[in-house]
């Protein structure tokens, strides 16, 4: 997404500044102030949250922060970033907007579904409400005519007391959808209400008492009376058509929600066993047989080389057989196509996923890793940023995929940004950011680096690291090499 305003542009993809005479040079820091500034015109931003935001969990001394709005006001005409003392910054210029090309896309209905609350009274059942409410965000996605928040953002506000019209600012959407779950013995009580966040009305609110084995039952009229406020255009008959009752065993559901609670965390090793066992009450669920397949992908990501991936071939096809409309299998057997280096069939089954679900982030952001794989570096970075319209809070994963395409593009500054965003880092993860730091001549940080990421792996070596970056293109592959070389790793 773009920002114009006045005779500027702001471009995100390509991280440039535009003005009356041409591009403008700005440095990474100060292009992502100016970024900040513009989502918020005429509001003051704290200094505190600029240094969150721009340089995150990095202690930086104030006259850093001074040194790059200096940058932006010898960048821009006077007076349009304004000091608010003791208080922070504003952008005070002409009222930035989205280019009229770059806007279709949220002149749909837009919804952010936030975690339904857990009103059972025990903390083990959070998974479920979780659970509900990701398959309602899954669902609803399904739907061209919605912009929909994906999970992880709306996941930000869970356990707060919020304002939705704080939440409609922050994550730029029109409606939200919030509710609770009281699962006691085998009743379920599902509360859901749908609020327009510009007029603050409550265009539809509804309580289901269901026996436990129709919660799939309430999930369709919820989603029913969402989309008939929210998209006049669809009828409620096509609602039911798109939802599709998982699995008839409430057992084997119950399953997958706290399989998938653990691999939002990469806890293949507690997933693994609840999903067997789901299987194991139902072997034709299509969703437990492809989160099957991401435990398979995630141990071969972590673990040592040359893991075969025979059994997440298995797991995929599986799915994909018995729910040959699931979106979830679609892009998780892409995934195994990928590490697998089949590099056309991953792009074709990308292809189904999206054309499935359209609005679902985790393929995107798949799609654009497997874009960068195949040396469509620029166009990865471009659909990396579409993930963050609909998702600006993404999961851990999502900055560490970013990397890949900024590395072959030798935007090293910008990959080690991608990393500090991330709120864990692994031994690949510290490999790569020494590279990074190599190529940039930061010496230090970079032996800093590879020796976190020795410690966390005493026997790394370069090869270990290929299988994770697939690359297709020789040429990012040596480069990729030569910067782990240079950062000292052993060969």
């Amino acid at each position: 997404m773009d920002w114009e305003f006045g005779s500027y542009r702001l471009k995100r993809a390509e991280r440039l500044l535009i003005g009356p005479e041409g591009p403008l040079e700005l440095s990474a820091r100060s292009f992502d102030i100016l970024d900040t500034l513009l989502r918020k015109p005429d509001e003051v931003v704290g200094k505190g949250e600029l240094f969150d935001t721009v340089w995150p969990g990095l202690a930086v001394e104030e006259n850093t922060l001074q040194v790059h709005i200096s940058a932006l006001r010898k960048a821009l005409p006077q007076g349009m970033i304004v000091t608010v003392h003791g208080r922070g910054y504003k952008y005070a210029g002409p009222k930035p907007f989205v280019p009229a090309a770059e806007s279709q896309e949220k002149r749909r209905p837009s919804i952010a579904v936030l975690p339904f609350t857990n009103m059972s009274g025990d903390p083990e059942q959070e998974y479920f409400s979780d659970g509900i409410t990701e398959d309602i965000i899954t669902e609803l996605s399904r739907f061209r005519s919605l912009f929909v928040i994906a999970r992880n953002s709306s996941f930000q506000y869970k356990g707060q007391n919020v304002d939705v019209r704080r939440v409609a600012q922050d994550l730029g959407v029109q409606y939200v959808l919030e509710g609770s779950v009281r699962k006691t013995g085998d009743r379920i009580r599902i509360s859901a209400q749908l609020i327009d966040c510009v007029t603050g009305n409550h265009l539809w609110s509804e309580r289901f008492d269901r026996a436990l084995l129709d919660v799939f039952a309430v999930q369709d009229e919820v989603l029913q009376g969402v989309v008939a406020r929210a998209e006049g255009r669809l009828v409620a008959s096509v609602a039911e058509q798109a939802r599709r009752k998982p699995t008839e065993h409430l057992a084997a559901y119950d399953l997958v929600l706290q399989a998938r609670n653990f691999l939002n965390t990469y806890d293949a090793a507690y997933a693994e066993p609840l999903l067997r066992r789901a299987i194991s009450l139902d072997p034709t669920y299509a969703q437990a047989w492809a989160l099957l397949a991401d435990v398979a992908c995630v141990k071969f990501f972590s673990g040592p080389p040359n893991i075969p991936l025979d059994d997440a071939l298995m797991f995929g096809r599986k799915a994909v057989a018995l729910d040959p409309n699931d979106s979830l299998s679609h892009w998780t057997i892409a995934e195994v196509h990928l590490f697998r280096l089949e590099f056309e069939e991953a792009g074709a089954s990308f292809d189904r996923a999206l054309a499935l679900n359209p609005n679902d982030t985790l393929a995107i952001a798949m799609r654009a890793f497997w874009l960068s794989a195949i040396g469509r570096c620029e166009e990865a970075i471009v659909q990396f940023d579409l993930v963050l319209e609909r998702d600006p809070f993404p999961p851990n994963w999502y900055w560490d995929a970013r990397v890949h395409p900024l590395m072959a593009l030798k935007r090293y500054d910008e990959a080690v940004q991608s990393f500090r965003r991330m709120d864990r880092l692994f031994f690949w993860t510290y490999a790569s950011l020494a590279a990074c730091y190599a190529m940039l001549e930061e010496t230090e940080k970079a032996k800093a680096a590879v020796a976190e990421a020795l410690r966390m792996k005493p026997d790394l070596r370069i090869q270990d690291l290929l299988h994770q970056e697939p690359h297709r293109n020789a040429m990012d592959r040596e480069n990729y090499i030569n910067s782990l070389r240079k950062a000292g790793l052993p060969a």
